[in-house]
């Protein structure tokens, strides 16, 4: 019975051995190439002057801002 626990042993460290060998040999050229980010369209915040991307803006009737209290500061009000 001890041998056979022995073997077991050593069966499963050939095999833990073998596994990580394996999964650290892949080589970049496997790897699907990662597509290129596409840059956000940024805006200037007329308050202070910050620059964010577009969709984060805060809309406003003399043009976009970082936040409403910028907005506020500003003295312009929402676009209806």
């Amino acid at each position: 019975m001890k041998y056979l626990i022995w073997l077991l042993v050593i069966v499963l460290a050939i095999w833990a051995f073998k596994r990580s060998r394996r999964v650290n040999t892949v080589s970049p050229e496997d790897k699907p190439p990662a597509s290129p980010a596409t840059p956000a369209n940024m805006a200037v915040c007329l308050h202070c002057g910050i620059h964010l991307p577009q969709d984060e803006a805060v809309t406003g009737e003399k043009g976009l801002y970082c936040s409403t209290e910028h907005r506020a500061a500003a003295q312009d009000r929402n676009p209806v």
